[in-house]
């Protein structure tokens, strides 16, 4: 595993593509134009009352108003550096079979329809002129069971547009060779064009019938990187590692954490929205309070945040994830030391508000509270990092008691980075710190520690 990413521990992810147009349900509203059953018929209602029936205009018929008229990949990229992050991870093409990117395979892509212009490279240009890695994800394995055939009138059925919508298949079926191969020239095209850094799977990868593709890609992207002389990242979703060899890729994990160290550099995708992943106008965001917390709480377990943004159809970032980006990088930029380019300790922390494991389970997770502490270190270094702010200023790290049953030496300094001296005492309940001054507001409080020889 490259040290880059080891190092990075914070990017960004981006769901933009024609599904923002509408505004409303999700990034999967191209499903719902064509499954009454999807989030209750929102979408099939909506499309109908404001687009008309999908015989007369469907999924593709949005393509043309996906303009991104005031897209600007350096403005994006320099935010999303304010905000600390340190990749960035751009969807290529999602289940609804839009190519994000050049691509030399179908039709369907930004440089031939909507903005008529390569986001990807201009992304991908913006983050090596402000020195970022850049990485591209791939969820097109689900788009062959992706769409409804079921009313023979919907522009789905026209065999004109099966390279949008893909031919019917019968439910639980085998992805044909066909599809495959169609997979594996879309891949490959991202990987030879714009030689990310990071190459990202969503859970199609790993359904039947894939498994011959497996050791092919994995094989064909490592060995690009070596003939780009750079380290690269492999991202997949399956947590039992049947597809891969858990040391071979980085396990990421979907709306979720992990609950202890993982011996490997895994990561966390979520997003700022609970609702979507693409852009709607009613989204419920969450606070870069809660989002700092949990950054915190995956670095100190060996992992990374990849934290979701959906801009607009026209290429503007929301106000809200402005906002939300920029009151973590406020947090971040002077916290750097204690989050970037460290390792987990001997434990990930300690504290009364525990996490789930796994994918889709981060609703489980409670805020945390200032008597929850995650360690992390760099060299002889360790960081002692409260998630919230104790009401009288005192905090007390129990796991660095004296006695303490991590054989651990004296301690020999406290400070809190980024504020004034605090005073500190380690004893047989210990290490009782107080900071003297108001840090309310703070979302979490550093304290960098060291020990006596």
């Amino acid at each position: 595993m490259p040290t880059w990413f080891k190092d990075a521990k914070f990017g960004v992810f981006l769901h933009w593509g024609p599904y923002a147009v509408p505004e409303v349900s999700s990034e999967k509203y191209p499903k719902g134009i064509y499954q009454k059953s999807w989030r209750e018929g929102e979408v099939w209602d909506f499309h109908r009352a404001n687009y008309g029936d999908p015989s007369k205009f469907g999924y593709k018929d949005l393509i043309p108003l996906f303009k991104a008229e005031k897209f600007n990949a350096d403005e994006w990229i320099q935010l999303f550096k304010q905000s600390g992050a340190k990749y960035v991870v751009p969807v290529g093409e999602h289940h609804d079979g839009y190519a994000m990117y050049n691509s030399h395979y179908t039709r369907w892509n930004v440089v031939q329809t909507g903005p008529k212009k390569d986001i990807m490279k201009l992304l991908s240009d913006a983050c090596k002129t402000q020195g970022m890695k850049f990485g591209i994800s791939s969820h097109y394995a689900l788009n062959r069971a992706y769409y409804s055939h079921e009313d023979p009138t919907w522009d789905t059925n026209n065999p004109e547009f099966y390279d949008l919508y893909n031919e019917p298949v019968e439910r639980n079926s085998l992805p044909t060779k066909k599809f495959l191969n169609m997979w594996w020239n879309r891949t490959t095209d991202i990987i030879d064009n714009y030689q990310p850094d990071l190459l990202w799977f969503d859970f199609g990868l790993d359904k039947p019938g894939f498994e011959s593709v497996h050791k092919k890609i994995l094989s064909y992207y490592y060995n690009k990187g070596l003939d780009w002389n750079k380290g690269v990242v492999f991202q997949d979703k399956n947590m039992g590692n049947e597809s891969f060899p858990k040391d071979l890729i980085v396990l990421d994990i979907e709306r979720g954490r992990m609950d202890g160290i993982y011996e490997l550099p895994w990561q966390t995708d979520t997003s700022i929205g609970k609702k979507s992943w693409g852009y709607i106008k009613d989204e419920e965001y969450k606070t870069s309070n809660y989002l700092i917390d949990e950054l915190i709480d995956i670095v100190s377990k060996n992992g990374c945040l990849l934290l979701n943004i959906g801009p607009k159809a026209d290429g503007t970032i929301p106000a809200e994830a402005k906002k939300i980006l920029t009151e973590m990088g406020e947090w971040l930029n002077p916290n750097s030391e204690a989050i970037f380019s460290t390792r987990p300790w001997k434990i990930y922390g300690e504290g009364p508000t525990k996490v789930s494991k796994g994918h889709h389970s981060e609703g489980e997770n409670a805020e945390a509270t200032f008597e929850d502490i995650r360690f992390t270190t760099k060299g002889d270094i360790l960081y002692a990092i409260a998630l919230d702010w104790s009401k009288n200023g005192n905090f007390n790290v129990k796991s660095l008691a004296t006695g303490n049953k991590l054989e651990l030496k004296k301690v020999k300094s406290v400070e809190l980075i980024g504020g004034k001296k605090v005073s500190w005492k380690q004893t047989s309940e210990g290490l009782q710190i107080k900071v003297n001054e108001d840090k309310s507001k703070q979302a979490a409080l550093a304290f960098k520690i060291e020990f006596k020889n």
